[in-house]
């Protein structure tokens, strides 16, 4: 049963991650012709997503307790790999997108507004990296889950 719980939660966490990063995301994008709504519904989606990355991290670190040494070592890196990942993108590198949106939308000087696009491009790709390592981690942590 522990297992299964295991498993579950891990393939929660994993499927929600590549839900909202890899379709919902792009989809608000795509189809929302007002940017500024789609970044604000996705910045909402990823919050949801930062904390439910939080408790499912402590739950799978609370149950690995009863997996064998090996399984149970690969699942802690894995875990703390995801959880770092989530720390840097989110709550690291969100804050200084959020900084840069307004700046964007209150920028009267070209110069101002040219060099915050650029900074905001960087960290979205940084963001967008270490989500897409989370992502990869999580694979890994769900093929790994006994």
């Amino acid at each position: 049963m522990l297992t299964r719980c295991r498993l579950l939660i891990a393939v929660l966490w994993v499927g929600a991650l590549w839900t909202v990063g890899f379709i919902v995301a792009p989809t608000l994008f795509a189809t929302l012709a007002d940017k500024a709504l789609a970044g604000t519904i996705a910045g909402s989606l990823f919050r949801v997503m930062a904390w439910m990355s939080i408790v499912c991290a402590v739950l799978l670190l609370v149950l690995r307790k009863n997996m064998d040494a090996g399984h149970a070592r690969a699942a802690l890196w894995l875990i703390l790999g995801m959880v770092a990942c989530t720390l840097v993108g989110y709550f690291a590198l969100q804050p200084q997108m959020a900084e840069l949106r307004l700046i964007l939308h209150g920028a009267v000087d070209a110069g101002q507004l040219a060099d915050a696009k650029k900074q905001f491009g960087i960290l979205h790709a940084v963001s967008t990296g270490f989500y897409l390592v989370q992502s990869i981690l999580g694979a890994l942590l769900v093929l790994r889950m006994r």
